[in-house]
């Protein structure tokens, strides 16, 4: 084995960590993945000076990290969510794109590895969506510090190292942070949630009245302050009367004849992918990720994105047997 395959294989474990730890700073899975790259290589250029008796290389890697993001987010515009960004609309407004925002991005479980997020580093709250949405409300160092002290549990002391500041200035940091997520009605730790298994559940009840084309069964699945967002859309609505009236629309022009495949996303978030009939098969039309509390689902985040679509390795069309055409 080569110098370069061993140090390869240390790194190798903190690949998904570090994939989630870019993603909390840019909200961006393809930004993410190019600077983990960029860590890597960093790291095997800068591998004479790394000395193990002061840092891990956990946080020695963490350190090259974050400091790639926060030179990433010099002048970087935020990346939204369309709640996030205008003011609420009708549910049968005209849909309004928004091409020239950098929204945020779901991520893929996938790239998480085969282990329950739950017990890794990389843990489930600091990634769900309406997370990484509020992160976008901070500064680059303040997200750093809640990142790593709220989200990895770094203590204030590796936090500061990793920040190349002092501790008072990450405590400054943190609170500053922790004021602003206040503000809009996030806590850091995330809100209470059921089990994997019961938010699953719930969206295959989902699934299987959207199957139907039974919106009535739709609505009792939905809290009633329930949230509807459509990234690149600007248009968003909450209530369930409002998401009842938009889905009759939806399957009065796309139709009722739909194929939905489940997927994973930021830590845990049921989702699915929905495919429209079309002449000799199904296309690709949105990703759909889930929030889903004790009370049903309280928000519907729908994205239809190409670049989307290919971090979750999803195929753009599929056959009538539901096989996929482009693999």
């Amino acid at each position: 084995m080569t110098a370069e395959d061993e140090f390869e294989r240390r790194l190798a474990p903190y690949r998904p960590e570090l994939l989630a730890h870019c993603y909390r700073m840019l909200g961006t899975v393809h930004d993410a993945e190019d600077l983990v790259q960029d860590t890597c290589l960093r790291a095997w250029r800068a591998r004479e000076q790394y000395d193990e008796s002061r840092a891990s290389l956990r946080t020695w890697l963490y350190r090259i990290a974050t400091n790639a993001c926060l030179t990433a987010l010099q002048g970087a515009a935020r990346r939204p969510l369309p709640s996030g960004l205008v003011a609420e609309s009708e549910p049968l407004r005209a849909l309004v794109l928004g091409d020239d925002v950098p929204w945020l991005q779901p991520f893929p479980d996938a790239w998480l590895g085969t282990g329950d997020p739950a017990d890794t580093a990389i843990g489930r709250s600091g990634l769900r969506l309406a997370f990484a949405a509020a992160l976008q409300h901070l500064s680059a160092r303040q997200r750093g510090a809640l990142v790593l002290r709220e989200a990895l549990g770094f203590p204030a002391s590796e936090t500061a190292e990793i920040l190349g500041t002092t501790v008072a200035a990450v405590n400054s940091s943190l609170q500053r942070a922790r004021a602003r997520l206040a503000e809009a009605g996030v806590a850091p730790e995330g809100l209470a949630e059921p089990s994997a298994a019961e938010q699953r559940a719930w969206v295959d009840r989902y699934m299987k009245a959207f199957e139907n084309a039974d919106v009535a069964g739709l609505k009792r699945l939905l809290t009633e302050d329930v949230l509807m967002e459509m990234p690149p859309m600007l248009n968003w609505f909450t209530g369930r009367d409002n998401y009842g009236l938009f889905m009759d629309w939806v399957f009065e022009k796309a139709g009722t004849d739909w194929r939905l495949e489940q997927v994973g996303a930021n830590g845990g978030q049921p989702g699915f992918a929905a495919y429209r009939r079309t002449d000799g098969g199904y296309l690709l039309h949105t990703l759909q990720v889930f929030t889903v509390t004790a009370e049903g689902i309280s928000r519907n985040s729908v994205f239809q994105d190409p670049r989307v679509y290919a971090a979750f390795g999803l195929p753009t069309e599929l056959d009538d047997r539901g096989v996929p055409r482009d693999r």
